[in-house]
């Protein structure tokens, strides 16, 4: 069995050096973990508190001890429960990593760079859980680490084949029930691994195979994050509606829909890693890895919104059909919101069934060397990526025939609540095909990446060490998309009669009993997946018939013209191609000395990057005529960011230490934000505000910056007993999210443009503390019971971008939780083991939108979020355990809540998620 000390060392260097040598025995502990040991293992965890007692930078680990024993089924699960890191989720899983608040986290793969398709990093989701042996996130960096993201770096480890004595052949499977989707999907891995003394030295051999399967069904009740009130927004007069209950008036707010939405649908992640390994003799070694991982996905979105204001079609074919709003009840404590009303008349509701087929591919190969001499180390690596992703979307709309009265609860447990009093939507007679949509998405990148470096000792009386080295790294990135969509609804044509048969049933996956409407009619995702072409053909075929009720539409003729081919067309303005090289070269030394007998130790130095790329696109023009034009255009950028880093630890005791570091990040923008181009309509009218508006990227983004000071203060208490804190500073510029902005252009004069932009200055300060210990002083049994506990305070602003006039506010930065806390405890005494750990994270601001008409930006805040898990293995024989899990044990739904002023609001989305439940066997031998 691999010792769990030998797990836990293969992390002494950065990633950028651990690539080069895999499989080599550890040197003097350097960059170290705050390891988080999944498995309860009482030397792990004695074994990481020695890396991070003996580290040169902040870096924290979760740590599978042993194959298969991460708990998690993939890589950003496992990460919740590291101090200073929060996770986003949906659809049944961990989708989203932020580290100390901040969403720009670098992803290496044993060091070394990996993305998906056209963007810059890869989904840590991606990762199966069973084929890693570590993941490390880097909170402070050092001159020869690879370039992190403004957050940090996560560094993905997998094992090699000298990490083993010999042969050894391992592996585990699991049975996953989802609780919401009913459902019962396998996680499994295998690894086979071997060395050998041969005549050329010491060969070794490693394949570890993985994948992990999961069947989902999310329910969400949502109140629509627009809102208006009954007289309507500012300038828009005619656009009234009638209130039939006396005295309310028409001054109150309210959203402008509500609705359910269903996500269903089923992932699959396998994935592929291997190693050879070649020590001809004490001093070289030379290797190759490879990785091939994927990602398959069959998703189904069912959506059913009923609009509660005007809209701009009817069945009757009229414009700005106003309801009527009757029983409606106010707020008692707010006159602005209602609790409740009901809709007669207007749009009648609709729903759409929007079904995707996903596929990644992302494959790597790397070769290298290590050369250890007497003074010097000298090692080099070479690494090409290509990935690859596909998305091709069918979603089929209707809805009702007629408008029925609708009684509406904006607030019932949380959230919107609704029901048709006297309607049948069960009936297939009422309802009618409102319109068919279909989406081709295809994206690929590749990458060269080549790097070299050299250790040195010295005979100086400070520096032991000098480390320089360079690194070259060339990336490509396209994305093709086309679309094309025809809206049936004014032809009537019953939805029973499309070729996709008779309608289902749409099952929900509510647990809760407040949604009062949970199911409606359509045509199944295999029903609309199979009879696509037929669709196809029937869309086009209808097109006279529209251009007969509508003949002035500019835009009606090209729509229908785009289904005359069966293969979705490419659109020459919904893409992009960037080639992007960088060059870095680094010098760093390592430092020990005395001041009045405190040893103190760390690292100086400096990383200079040059980065120098094209971003291509091309820009759609709309004149007054309604004429298309196409235009070519081009963005360089060439800068050089220059980012020093320094650390130093202070032995205050044998058994107190502390740390100061700075370092500078920087996080380049994407491929996508930085395209030139744009798509631009001319203003038909010569009394408009603007001359043109338009959308698309932004060719003067500049990269997102960051000074980071770190300071930490531990104490080693116990072999596997230690309290450690740190304080944390960051002073950020340049964050980037879309917004609408006024520019004057020299071309097009004065335009409105939604693009992204760099938002102003802002900064976060924070703080961290862990505590772990086994209870070795308790009597017999009790002796087996542990616990690690920590937490994270987050307090971080940043000012909203200068376009935006000067009523851009500072808000607090998006996605930030002021408190996360990880409760574990933890057991493990002969063949029995069990770990329960409980993790929470306070509300958050998704998202900030300016109200309409006002000054005010309002946000959409996210409420807080707890999980409980649960795990349990039995080793009744040395070599195979049994293990049992349950995750997401409290199934608390996910809220967010939407502010239409600084003090009133509404709810807007309740998902409640599945609760998993497995039994497993895992082997070794």
């Amino acid at each position: 069995m691999l010792p769990a000390m030998a797990a836990a060392q293969q992390a002494p260097l950065p990633p950028e050096n651990t690539a080069s040598q895999p499989g080599a025995p550890a040197p003097a502990p350097g960059p170290a973990a705050d390891d988080i040991v999944v498995t309860g293992v009482r030397a792990s965890l004695r074994s990481a508190q020695e890396l991070k007692r003996n580290s040169d930078s902040i870096l924290d680990a979760v740590v599978a001890e042993d194959i298969g024993k991460l708990p998690d089924n993939n890589a950003s699960e496992a990460l919740a429960r590291v101090t200073g890191v929060q996770v986003n989720r949906s659809n049944d899983e961990a989708n989203g990593v932020l580290i100390r608040g901040l969403p720009d986290v670098t992803t290496t793969f044993n060091g070394r760079e990996i993305f998906t398709a056209e963007n810059r990093g890869v989904a840590l989701q991606d990762f199966p859980a069973g084929a890693l042996a570590a993941l490390e996130v880097y909170k402070s960096g050092t001159a020869d680490l690879i370039e992190p993201g403004l957050a940090g770096l996560v560094n993905v480890r997998s094992r090699r084949p000298f990490d083993f004595k010999g042969f050894e052949i391992a592996g585990g499977l699991r049975g996953n029930y989802n609780d919401q989707s009913g459902k019962l999907d396998p996680v499994a891995n295998l690894l086979v691994t071997d060395r050998w003394d041969t005549g050329i030295g010491e060969i070794g051999a490693l394949v570890n195979f993985a994948i992990t399967r999961t069947r989902y069904r999310n329910a969400v009740r949502f109140n629509d994050q627009a809102s208006r009130t009954a007289a309507g927004e500012a300038n828009d007069a005619t656009d009234d509606l009638t209130v039939a209950t006396p005295g309310v008036g028409t001054d109150f707010r309210f959203p402008n829909s509500v609705g359910n939405y269903f996500a269903t649908g089923t992932r699959t992640r396998p994935s592929i890693n291997g190693s050879l390994q070649w020590r001809p003799n004490d001093r070289l070694e030379i290797y190759a890895d490879g990785l091939w991982q994927a990602y398959r996905a069959e998703q189904s979105n069912e959506n059913f919104t009923v609009p509660l204001t005007s809209g701009a079609l009817v069945p009757n074919g009229q414009n700005g059909a106003r309801p009527t709003l009757s029983n409606v009840v106010i707020d008692p404590d707010d006159p602005r919101k209602v609790m409740s009303l009901t809709k007669t008349g207007g749009l009648a509701p609709q729903t759409f069934r929007s079904t995707f087929n996903d596929r990644t591919d992302t494959y790597q190969g790397a070769i290298g060397f290590i050369w250890k001499g007497d003074r010097a180390r000298i090692s080099s690596d070479y690494a090409y990526t290509y990935s690859s992703y596909s998305q091709l979307e069918y979603s089929l709309d209707a809805r009702f025939a007629s408008s029925p009265r609708t009684d509406v609860e904006f607030d019932r447990d949380g959230g919107a609540s609704f029901t048709f009093p006297g309607f049948d939507a069960l009936n297939a007679d009422n309802y009618i095909w409102r319109g068919f949509f279909q989406k081709r998405y295809e994206a690929r990148g590749d990458g060269h990446q080549w790097r070299a470096d050299l250790q040195l000792a010295t005979d100086l009386p400070v520096v032991q060490r000098l480390d320089v080295g360079v690194r070259w790294v060339s990336r490509t990135g396209k994305l093709q998309q086309g679309d094309r969509y025809l809206a049936t609804d004014l032809l009537g044509i019953p939805l029973a009669s499309l070729p996709t048969g008779a309608l289902e049933k749409v099952e929900d996956g509510f647990r809760q009993p407040a949604a009062q409407f949970r199911n409606w009619l359509m045509p199944s995702r295999a029903a609309i997946r199979s009879n696509f072409d037929a669709l196809r053909q029937l869309t086009y075929s209808v097109g006279p018939r529209l251009l007969a009720i509508d003949p002035t539409r500019p835009d009606l003729a090209e729509n229908i013209s785009r289904f005359a081919q069966e293969e979705i067309a490419f659109l020459p303005n919904s893409g992009f191609s960037a080639r992007e090289s960088t060059y870095a070269a680094y010098a760093m030394a390592r430092y020990d000395f005395t001041v009045g007998g405190i040893e103190i130790d760390g690292t100086a130095g400096v990383r200079l990057v040059n980065t120098d790329g094209t971003y291509s696109g091309i820009t759609r023009l709309v004149a007054p005529d309604n004429t298309v034009s196409f235009l070519a255009q081009d963005n360089r950028q060439n800068y050089v960011d220059v980012l020093p880093s320094f650390g130093a630890r202070l032995k205050l005791t044998p058994k107190l230490q502390a740390r100061l570091g700075y370092t500078e990040t920087r996080t380049r923008a994407s491929f996508g934000q930085l395209n030139p181009a744009f798509n631009i309509t001319r203003n038909t009218t010569n009394n408009g505000e603007f001359e043109a508006s338009g959308s698309g990227g932004n060719p003067n983004l500049v990269p997102l910056t960051s000074n980071n000071w770190d300071a930490t203060l531990e104490w080693y208490f116990a072999p596997t007993g230690s309290l450690t804190a740190s304080v944390f500073y960051r002073d950020l510029f340049g964050f980037i999210s879309n917004y609408t902005s006024i520019v004057q252009d020299p071309v097009f004069g004065r335009l409105q443009v939604s693009r992204p932009e760099n938002a102003g200055a802002g900064r976060i300060k924070g703080a961290e503390a862990n505590f772990q210990t086994f209870f070795d002083f308790l009597p017999g049994l009790l002796s087996g019971f542990g616990t690690q506990l920590n937490v994270t305070y987050l307090d971080g602003t940043n000012q909203l971008p200068s376009t935006l006039g000067e009523a851009a506010p500072a808000v607090p930065i998006t996605g930030v939780s002021k408190w996360t806390y990880n409760i574990t405890g933890f057991y493990e005494k002969g063949p029995v083991s069990a770990r329960l750990s409980y993790n929470r994270r306070s509300s958050f601001v998704d998202s900030f939108t300016r109200n309409p008409g006002e000054a005010q930006f309002a946000g959409v805040t996210v409420m807080p979020i707890s999980r409980l898990d649960f795990s349990a293995a039995y080793t009744p024989f040395e070599n195979i355990t049994f293990t049992a899990d349950v995750t997401n044990i409290l199934a608390q739904p996910w809220r967010n809540y939407r502010n239409f002023a600084a003090d009133a609001g509404y709810p807007v989305d309740v998902r409640e998620e599945g609760r998993f439940y497995s039994l497993g066997v895992r082997f070794r031998f």
